[in-house]
């Protein structure tokens, strides 16, 4: 935690944690360009009032995603309209999920390179319950990787909520495996040497959810890397234990945790996993993550999640999991994967990140 001092006053604490009323336009942490491009949208201040918590009927909270997922789709659609396209090819394979479900897998590749390269197995974000790999933020955050010199995989799995819904945990999680197990099973046909998984927010949960289960199961030789960003890992949304500190001290800031927790309450409706760490990695102990391959948590500064994020980071550090943390200064939740126009410096630090972190296993 960033601590400023008043030379008159004393300590000042960040964000809602020293100002109950803080927001972005007032945090002097804040990138002045990610506070322009968000205010057009609304999200610069106190975000719009949520009409559903955890408290809301089931039914209530889904028919609230299927609406809140178009209007994020139709925003994005906007933040990445008339960029221009990149040198990658285009392809979508099929696969059979062990839920007997069909899974769509996109793969994007550099044009007219050949020979053996990274793979990037991409896992969307919406908190596991909204969102597709079709959505214009995932489509042209595979074609960058992609473009710097990877093949990359995108898994279409089912959500919780919204349009590939109902499907509540484990159902995305199983998907994720099984388009891991296809990836890994055609290295060869991809012409890829590694794999590398990736995720933001409900992406970073399922990568570093991978990794658990493929220990489990015995299949961490399909997994070379993890670089999980703004994981969205504890669950702990509703009661926001001070230990979570991030959670107070950025409430409202692009989203309202009241709001996770009913996301929370679709991903697993009765309850019952609130401490499985297949489901919520934050809860993970040591022996857990013993023998994971090398991870990266990559955080946002000004982000409800950082704290969860770091905190999996000192787990992972407990078991002696080769990795490092990095922290992503001045932006919101998941801003180096939606403000491509607004901070392409920033963007492409982390795709450039993430291609270095690969090239180095």
């Amino acid at each position: 935690m960033t601590v400023t001092i008043d030379q008159q006053n004393g300590p000042i604490l960040p964000g809602r944690l020293g100002n109950p009323n803080a927001t972005f336009e007032t945090d002097p942490r804040a990138d002045p360009r990610m506070v322009a491009a968000l205010k057009p949208l609304g999200y610069a201040g106190v975000p719009p009032v949520v009409p559903v918590t955890a408290q809301s009927p089931l039914k209530d909270i889904l028919a609230f995603l299927l609406i809140m997922e178009k209007g994020t789709q139709e925003m994005l659609e906007e933040i990445f309209k008339g960029l221009p396209p990149l040198p990658v090819e285009h392809s979508v394979e099929e696969t059979t999920g062990v839920d007997g479900n069909t899974i769509k897998l996109y793969i994007s590749r550099p044009t007219g390179v050949t020979g053996k390269l990274p793979c990037i197995y991409h896992i969307h974000g919406g908190g596991m319950v909204v969102q597709t790999a079709r959505d214009a933020d995932y489509v042209r955050w595979r074609d960058e990787l992609a473009a710097t010199g990877m093949v990359v995989v995108g898994v279409e799995f089912r959500n919780g909520g919204g349009e590939l819904g109902d499907h509540p945990f484990p159902a995305g999680l199983n998907d994720c495996m099984s388009g891991l197990e296809w990836t890994y099973q055609n290295k060869g046909a991809l012409q890829a040497d590694r794999i590398v998984v990736n995720g933001e927010s409900g992406g970073g949960n399922l990568s570093l959810a991978v990794n658990i289960r493929a220990k489990k199961e015995g299949k961490l030789d399909m997994i070379d890397g993890t670089f999980a960003m703004c994981p969205y890992i504890s669950g702990a949304y509703g009661d926001r234990p001070p230990v979570l500190e991030s959670l107070w001290e950025c409430e409202d800031y692009f989203f309202n945790t009241g709001m996770l927790a009913a996301m929370v309450k679709v991903y697993d409706p009765e309850g019952n996993n609130s401490r499985n760490p297949e489901a919520w990695p934050y809860w993970a102990k040591p022996e857990d993550v013993a023998g994971l391959p090398p991870t990266v948590i990559s955080c946002s500064e000004l982000d409800p999640l950082r704290t969860e994020g770091l905190g999996f980071y000192q787990t992972l550090k407990a078991a002696n999991v080769v990795g490092f943390s990095r922290i992503v200064t001045g932006i919101c939740h998941a801003g180096d994967v939606i403000l491509r126009k607004a901070m392409p410096d920033v963007y492409h630090g982390t795709t450039r990140a993430i291609h270095s972190f690969a090239k180095s296993l």
